[in-house]
C-alpha cells in the first residue's frame, strides 16, 4: 500500500477512536484480552502482527481493540452492528449455529460466531499472499481481536427479549445500569477501583499468574485446544450461554439493586472469561500466522 494510503488509513483510525459507542466488554475488557493474547504469540504471529497495526500504536494491539465498537455508528460500518453478539431464544440456555446466527432480517452466518470464523478465515490469506490489502488485513485483525471478547462476554450470547440484558434496567450498587452493562464494564471498573488501585497492569498480572501457575492453569491446554476452528467457536458461544444462564441471570429481575454478593459470586467469572479469551485469541493468531503449516482447519 501506498504511503498516501496508508497515512489516511491511520487518520481514519486516529478519528474512529473518538467515536463513542455501544460498548461490548469494556475499554478495559478488550484491552486486557488483547494484552494476554500478545503475549503470548510466537515470535512469526508477533511479527505479523505488528505489520499489520499503524505505525502509531507502535506495535500495541491492545490500542485498537476497541476500535470496533467505535465505528459501528458510522455509515460505512453499520453493518458490523449484528456481528457483536448472538441472540438465543430465551431460558433455552443453548445455543445452534444454524438456529441462532442471523441478523434481524434473518441473513445467516451474521452473528459474532460467524464473524470470528470469516475474519480468521481472511487473515489465513495473509500468509498465503492472496488477501486484498493491508488494509482490509489490519480491519480484518481488529475485527477478530475484537469479536473474540465479545463472545466471551457472557451477555453477547445472550435472550432474546432482553437483547442480552440490556432491558433489564436495575440498580448497580447506588448508580442506574442494566445486566448487560453489569457484565460488560461495572464489575471489571469496580474490581480495578476495590482490589487493584485502578490499575489495569496489576489486574494483568493477576490474570497472568493465575493461568500460568495459579487457579486455571490446568486449565488452559484445553481452553486453548482446536483442531476444527468452527466448532471450538460453537463451543465458546455455548460456554458463554451456560455462564449468562447460571451466572448472569440467575437471580435478577428489572428493577433490583445488585451489589456485594453478586459482585463477590460473578466477578472470578468475568475475570475468568477474559482470560479464557486473551488465550483463545492468541491460539487464534499463532495458528494463522505461524511458521508451521499445521494448524486447525478453519471455517470456509
Amino acid at each position: 500500500m501506498g504511503r498516501l494510503a496508508w497515512g489516511c488509513l491511520v487518520m481514519g483510525f486516529v478519528m474512529f477512536l473518538t467515536v463513542p459507542g455501544a460498548l461490548a466488554w469494556s475499554k478495559e475488557g478488550h484491552e486486557l484480552t488483547c494484552r494476554i493474547a500478545q503475549s503470548l504469540l510466537e515470535a512469526e504471529a508477533e511479527e505479523a502482527v505488528k505489520k499489520l497495526l499503524p505505525d502509531y500504536v507502535e506495535g500495541d494491539l491492545s490500542a485498537l481493540c476497541v476500535w470496533p465498537d467505535r465505528i459501528r455508528i458510522l455509515y460505512k460500518y453499520r453493518w458490523t452492528s449484528p456481528l457483536h453478539y448472538i441472540n438465543t431464544p430465551d431460558n433455552e440456555c443453548s445455543f445452534d449455529y444454524s438456529r441462532d446466527c442471523h441478523n434481524a432480517n434473518g441473513v445467516k452466518d451474521m452473528c459474532v460466531a460467524g464473524a470470528i470464523k470469516n475474519f480468521t478465515s481472511q487473515l489465513q490469506d495473509y500468509r498465503q499472499g492472496t488477501g486484498d490489502s493491508r488494509l482490509n488485513m489490519t480491519e480484518a485483525l481488529l475485527f477478530l481481536s475484537h469479536f473474540v471478547g465479545d463472545i466471551h462476554q457472557p451477555l453477547h450470547v445472550g435472550f432474546t427479549s432482553d437483547e442480552g440484558g440490556n432491558t433489564i434496567a436495575l440498580r448497580w450498587f447506588r448508580r442506574k445500569s442494566n445486566l448487560h452493562h453489569v457484565w460488560d464494564k461495572e464489575i471489571i471498573v469496580d474490581a480495578l477501583k476495590d482490589y487493584y488501585e485502578k490499575d489495569l497492569e496489576l489486574l494483568l498480572e493477576d490474570l497472568q499468574r493465575n493461568y500460568t501457575d495459579g487457579i486455571w492453569s490446568d486449565d488452559v491446554p484445553s481452553w486453548s485446544h482446536c483442531e476444527d476452528l468452527s466448532n471450538c467457536v460453537d463451543g465458546w458461544a455455548k460456554e458463554s450461554i451456560q455462564v449468562a444462564c447460571r451466572w448472569a441471570y440467575k437471580g435478577v429481575e428489572a428493577g433490583m439493586t445488585l451489589s456485594d454478593e453478586y459482585f463477590n459470586t460473578r466477578m472470578p467469572w468475568v475475570m475468568k472469561r477474559i482470560a479464557q479469551g486473551g488465550i483463545r485469541l492468541a491460539m487464534i493468531l499463532n495458528q494463522v500466522f505461524g511458521a508451521s503449516q499445521e494448524g486447525f482447519v478453519a471455517a470456509a
